[in-house]
């Protein structure tokens, strides 16, 4: 059976332009093929489209739009997730119409839908209360304890993404002055980060205890798991849930969500509140524009409003009058 130009131009995009050209990362390729395969079973399922009929010539704005009803509707996607999917989408037309410039009107015109507004959720972040009562709850006595304290403290420390923590390996540590650990962020870009006192001890610690200090082990992960693999991004948020939980009972204002990322706003609001710049923020957390970092400037605004309301009462300044009810002011106006 001979192969349709969709089936040609997918497998392209996805094994060979954002791997090679773009440069992905291996999840962010995945998060890409889930799309499709979402819109290969709706093809298949909805349109009666067997994907192995699938042309470039049958995929219009009507068949698009078609399926980012489906998600909203039938699959209750959010106004965010049915963005990620358009954008798929869009990404994957605008590499069409430069391999098949005969379908470039076409490749456009979905190029024009426009991604769904939606309101952006406030950034969660723990105070320094809440951050100490989670740090301090793994057992020191035991060796999971141990593993599990030093995972949350560079967590924290460097402020870095979930799959830069678990793609840490012995040789990305270094101990001597000045001590960072180096982080393979998105867009395979790598980044050191400075680590604190503190948690330079403790991985200092982990490392001589584990016997990972020789030349030889430095591909060795430097997080596993029971069955010595790296861990998985389900094994970190369990490791952090499971001692939220424990935290929840001395601080009731941990009773919330609290993920791995979490941890990384609450770096970056920290250092916000410590009068990093904005600049340095991003640096430091691996954002390639300044204004992914404002989301945490933001956020401090609105936590300083919310602070000034609650003293509005209390203020010693006196209500203005309304200028409404001056009768000479609106004479004198009208007259002007």
């Amino acid at each position: 059976m001979k192969p349709t130009n969709f089936s040609i131009h997918v497998t392209s995009f996805l094994t060979h332009y954002l791997a090679a050209q773009r440069n992905l990362s291996p999840n962010t390729i995945k998060a890409y093929r889930d799309v499709f395969t979402l819109f290969l079973r709706f093809c298949r399922d909805v349109q009666g489209i067997a994907p192995d009929k699938l042309h470039l010539e049958q995929i219009d704005v009507s068949l698009v739009e078609a399926f980012l009803d489906h998600l909203e509707k039938e699959r209750k996607s959010s106004p965010c997730t049915r963005n990620h999917r358009l954008a798929t989408l869009h990404a994957f037309f605008r590499y069409v119409q430069t391999e098949e410039p005969a379908h470039m009107f076409q490749c456009q015109r979905i190029l024009t839908i426009p991604l769904r507004r939606h309101t952006r959720p406030t950034v969660s972040y723990l105070s320094k209360e809440e951050l100490a009562e989670i740090l301090a709850k793994p057992d020191l006595r035991t060796d999971r304890g141990r593993r599990d304290a030093v995972l949350l403290s560079i967590l924290y420390d460097t402020g870095g993404r979930v799959q830069e923590l678990i793609d840490l390996s012995v040789g990305d540590v270094r101990l001597d002055p000045p001590a960072q650990l180096r982080l393979l962020g998105k867009g395979r870009k790598i980044r050191a980060v400075p680590l604190m006192g503190s948690t330079i001890q403790l991985l200092h610690d982990y490392i001589q205890e584990k016997h990972l200090n020789r030349p030889e082990l430095f591909c060795k992960p430097l997080f596993q798991n029971a069955r010595n693999q790296r861990l998985s991004r389900s094994g970190v948020r369990y490791i952090l849930k499971k001692y939220l939980l424990k935290a929840q009972k001395n601080r009731p204002s941990l009773n919330r969500a609290v993920s791995p990322h979490t941890l990384r706003h609450t770096k970056g609001m920290h250092l916000l509140q410590s009068g990093v710049s904005l600049e340095m923020i991003r640096d430091f957390l691996g954002h390639v524009d300044v204004k992914t970092t404002q989301i945490y400037a933001t956020a401090n605004l609105e936590m300083k409003r919310n602070a000034l309301e609650k003293i509005n009462d209390l203020s010693p300044v006196q209500a203005i009058p309304s200028w409404q009810q001056n009768k000479d002011l609106l004479d004198w106006l009208r007259s002007l």
